[in-house]
């Protein structure tokens, strides 16, 4: 039998997208050691090996590097056991695209917290309620994205709805008003182990300094 490789995953605190790996790992049973950098002070060993100077990034027995989150979650669906993608290639594919809306979903929330005046800040949040009413209709009875099953699809709204435990204390901003199977399904994700371990205890505090320094709007509302 081979021997398990060696696996690294280096991270950032509040980066959503190595969320996403870390969720992958827990859900695969796969050990792996975690590392964290500031990327406002790269060490410069991680420049010689991102391509993009972001994380995460999945070190493989210290030799190989694999960069991007959606990449790593497929290496690793695909090297151990327990297929977190459905198996039928129709279903596979429509799974990868509500990945990628997850990614446009990102985007619009830094756009949020970034908005620079109350104008902006309304905007943002329309087009996030406009997003997640997409995503409502394309959700099953539950409890997960696709029924009874945890995919890779829904690691990746994790961290999605992380952002809004943080946001819900700020204000009340009715993005999930319209949206009753999202809001169950929210629910049902944060009770799960690897969705919990996934951040560390004190993300909600890093969280609500970062949105204090962006000086946006929503730090107004903070204050």
């Amino acid at each position: 039998m081979a021997r398990p490789r060696a696996l690294r995953l280096v991270s950032h605190h509040l980066c959503p997208y190595v969320q996403r790996a870390a969720i992958t790992l827990a859900e695969k049973g796969v050990a792996f050691e975690r590392s964290y950098i500031d990327l406002a002070d790269k060490p410069e060993w991680f420049r010689r090996i991102s391509p993009l100077g972001k994380v995460p990034l999945l070190l493989i027995d210290n030799d190989a590097v694999l960069f991007e989150s959606a990449v790593i979650c497929e290496y690793l669906d695909e090297t151990t056991a327990g297929r977190l993608h459905p198996e039928d290639p129709l279903e596979r594919a429509r799974h990868r695209a509500w990945i990628e809306f997850g990614s446009a979903i990102l985007n619009d929330i830094a756009g949020f917290y970034s908005a620079p005046d109350a104008i902006a800040l309304e905007k943002k949040r329309n087009d996030l309620v406009d997003r997640f009413r997409w995503v409502e209709q394309s959700l099953t009875e539950g409890p997960y994205f696709a029924g009874a099953h945890f995919h890779l699809v829904d690691a990746v709204f994790v961290p999605i709805f992380r952002y809004f435990d943080v946001f819900d204390q700020i204000g009340d901003f009715g993005i999930f008003d319209a949206t009753p199977k999202i809001r169950a399904w929210r629910g049902v994700l944060a009770k799960r182990p690897s969705a919990r371990e996934a951040a560390l205890p004190d993300y909600p505090e890093r969280l609500w300094s970062f949105l204090l320094a962006r000086k946006s709007h929503l730090t107004s509302l903070m204050r």
